[in-house]
């Protein structure tokens, strides 16, 4: 019997955690390349994506957005402030809350960013369609898991 045939439930290739690392892992090394011309790590453009969505949003929203903890999320604000990217700016309303908003430097990059993902979807050769279908599936997951890790 071939590791694709088998029937033993922990097969380490039968194991849905397992592919979702290796396919996390592998398609991030993907982006690496395209995203270092723009000079931003995927963490950071994941933060860039959310603010070109929309701004300004307070560092709590933003890290619900992205399924971060606070702890994990301020370096990398931290690293695009000093990188000219963005501003962080208390809020007149709540001073304990900060704002996060884009600098024109910021905005600039979203046009080179425009080019990210045509040249990820070619770099992987899998039709777009494909792609949301996956993405589809995994959002499908990710949501099971939540309710899961809830009850």
């Amino acid at each position: 019997m071939t590791a694709t045939e088998t029937t033993d439930p922990l097969a380490l290739e039968r194991q849905v955690c397992f592919a979702l690392v290796v396919a996390a892992r592998t398609v991030l090394s993907v982006y690496r390349p395209v995203l270092e011309p723009l000079g931003l790590t995927h963490p950071q453009y994941l933060v860039m994506l959310a603010l070109w969505g929309r701004e300004p949003l307070s560092v709590k929203e933003l890290s619900e957005a992205l399924q971060l903890d606070p702890p994990t999320l301020s370096p990398l604000l931290k690293r695009l402030e000093a990188n000219g990217l963005l501003e962080r700016k208390r809020l007149p309303e709540d001073q304990r809350s900060l704002a996060v908003t884009l600098t024109d430097a910021g905005w600039a990059l979203r046009e080179q960013a425009l080019q990210v993902p045509p040249q990820i979807v070619a770099r992987l050769g899998v039709d777009l369609p494909e792609l949301e279908r996956l993405r589809d599936g995994l959002t499908r997951v990710i949501d099971a898991a939540v309710r899961a890790g809830e009850g």
